[in-house]
């Protein structure tokens, strides 16, 4: 079923990560009203379609990927004055503004999840995932499974207030809510409402694919033996009613706003899989970003390590880019087409050859294989100020824990 035509189709995305971008006032946090005074370039650079990286309320233990309140700009950003007058003038020069959509999760210091942690009997206490402890033979208090947290350790994290832990697949302070509970989805309606009627054009929703979770929760299969937690990403990438709740989200709120909808699907590459985000008939999302190019070049883990090198081979590359291109002509399906974001460096480094005497023949060759591929969603990526100033990428170290940001 080819795909109705529709004004995303044309568009080019555009990525921005605030507080990288241009800090208007000093204080050493990029922010709306620098994003504001740069609308005339974005412009001019052929930018129609504006994405921000997360500007919610958020204590930044994840850079900003952990919110404690979904309805406000935090501080270091601006106000939600600040977020109309950008919206004003984007929408001035016919650009739109998409946001980033945080919903596997929420911080620690979410209003819902510090009710949730009060009591056992508070009425928020099944909006988030809580299990009681293990014992071991020795008496000492485990983990409910042996998961393991993207981010490293368990995926479970101790709560003295109730005896209890809470599930957590990424970092301590972002417990995952349970979205079995209609409560939670019903309050996730209307979070997104709140910001299409007051004129967002669209969401890139974050890990939208791990919001459903196996049933009982049970143990993940000891692939590593020595390691005290496994990868348990079987048991919720791809869950069993994450159709059914994107399919919900499409007929409560989606369907009633002329949007764009970009889906991030960590561990997938099956084409089969993907599909069923994106296919027309199944009424979910426009696109899915899925990690196979940008992956390519990092270690083949069950957690996504993108400052580590792996060497790769031309041909691995090709075959991954050829693949998704004939797979979006021959099953009617539309491309997120990019090869950075914000959890990887310069496209330059990574893909060609940052050189002095090879860096702007390189960055042509990039540029001119995006414009090729069917599909759109040109990405900025993290190092936003990085790439403004023509540095190379940076090398990190590995990170034992934690997440791989800049909070680092």
């Amino acid at each position: 079923m080819p795909h109705p035509e529709t004004w995303w189709k044309d568009a080019v995305v555009y990525q921005i990560y605030p507080v990288s971008f241009l800090d208007s006032n000093g204080d050493g946090f990029g922010d709306l009203n620098g994003i504001t005074s740069k609308l005339d370039y974005l412009q001019d650079l052929g930018v129609n379609v504006v994405w921000l990286s997360p500007i919610y309320k958020s204590p930044l233990a994840d850079m900003g990927y952990d919110i404690s309140d979904y309805r406000d700009i935090d501080p270091r950003y601006g106000t939600l004055d600040d977020w109309d007058k950008l919206l004003a003038g984007l929408h001035g020069r016919h650009m739109k503004l998409m946001m980033d959509l945080v919903v596997n999760h929420t911080s620690d210091e979410h209003a819902w999840f510090e009710e949730s942690k009060s009591s056992k009997s508070n009425p928020k206490r099944d909006w988030y995932i809580w299990r009681p402890p293990k014992y071991d033979a020795d008496g000492n208090r485990r983990p409910p499974n042996n998961w393991k947290a993207q981010f490293q350790g368990s995926a479970w994290e101790y709560d003295e207030t109730t005896d209890e832990y809470y599930l957590h697949l990424y970092h301590t302070k972002q417990p995952d809510l349970n979205w079995e509970n209609p409560d939670v989805r019903q309050a996730v309606w209307e979070l997104m409402r709140f910001w299409l009627d007051r004129g967002c054009d669209g969401f890139r929703m974050d890990v939208i694919n791990l919001i459903s979770k196996v049933e009982g929760l049970p143990d993940a299969p000891v692939t590593i033996p020595e390691d005290e937690y496994q990868d348990a990403t079987e048991f919720y990438a791809n869950g069993p009613r994450v159709h059914e709740f994107l399919q919900e989200m499409q007929n409560k709120v989606l369907s009633h706003y002329d949007i764009i909808t970009v889906g991030e699907t960590p561990f997938t590459h099956s084409a089969s899989e993907l599909a069923r985000y994106v296919l027309p008939a199944n009424n979910e999302l426009n696109m899915v970003f899925q990690f196979e190019v940008v992956d390519l070049d990092s270690p083949r883990t069950a957690q996504r390590m993108p400052f580590i090198h792996r060497p790769w081979k031309l041909s691995e590359f090709r075959e991954i880019v050829g693949r998704w291109q004939r797979f979006k002509r021959d099953e009617g399906f539309w491309n997120a087409v990019f090869i950075e974001n914000h959890d990887q460096g310069r496209s330059v480094t990574r893909w060609g050859n940052d050189a002095d005497a090879w860096r702007v023949l390189s960055a042509k060759m990039l540029a001119m294989l995006e414009v090729r591929r069917n599909g759109r969603c040109i990405c900025r990526n993290l190092f936003a100020l990085i790439q403004q100033l023509n540095l190379r990428k940076l090398k990190f170290p590995y990170l034992g824990s934690g997440p791989a940001g800049l909070e680092h």
